[in-house]
């Protein structure tokens, strides 16, 4: 065994390792081995992603972060987002989706319990998204949710995808 070690040791020095760049060449292999492997998986199994369909919400500039959060009462109680909805579920058919808009005061169960107060009916192509400025108007002074629903039409029935969005609003008098 220690004649081994020797003869390791040699053909180190031969190939100018030291104590110093060994550790260094110990990781670049280990790091090397795993890349391999990860990569191999990718390339040979080829995973494919889970399909799903989504829902989110944008500002009247398309963007995530400017959103109401106060309203005043019989003055300035309507507000605007874009609502969007992707459809990553695959096939050849498009899929026909119902966007429920819903004011509460209570987010204690999903969906929630209610009539909507806006109901949008849609039909997306794989890989397609629709987008829709939604108009709000809440007169009442309070604390509110506004809950945005998506609903796939499984059948000719409404099937809740247990995707949906929330805006916090405050109405003042």
């Amino acid at each position: 065994m220690q004649r081994r070690f020797e003869n390791v040791k040699r053909i180190g020095r031969r190939i100018g390792l030291t104590a110093e760049n060994s550790y260094l060449l110990a990781i670049f292999l280990a790091l090397l081995i795993v890349s391999l492997v990860i990569g191999g998986y990718y390339v040979i199994l080829r995973p494919q992603p889970e399909p799903y369909s989504t829902i989110y919400l944008l500002d009247l500039q398309r963007q995530a972060s400017d959103y109401p959060q106060v309203l005043v009462e019989n003055l300035n109680s309507t507000f605007s987002v874009y609502t969007c909805v992707e459809n990553h579920l695959g096939g050849t058919q498009n899929q026909t989706y119902q966007v429920q808009v819903k004011i509460t005061q209570d987010l204690s169960v999903f969906p929630i319990t209610g009539q909507p107060v806006n109901v949008y009916d849609l039909s997306l192509a794989d890989g397609n998204t629709w987008s829709e400025l939604v108009t709000i108007t809440q007169n009442d002074v309070g604390s509110y949710w506004v809950v945005f629903e998506l609903y796939k039409i499984v059948d000719g029935a409404l099937v809740f995808t247990h995707n949906y969005c929330v805006l916090s609003i405050q109405v003042i008098g």
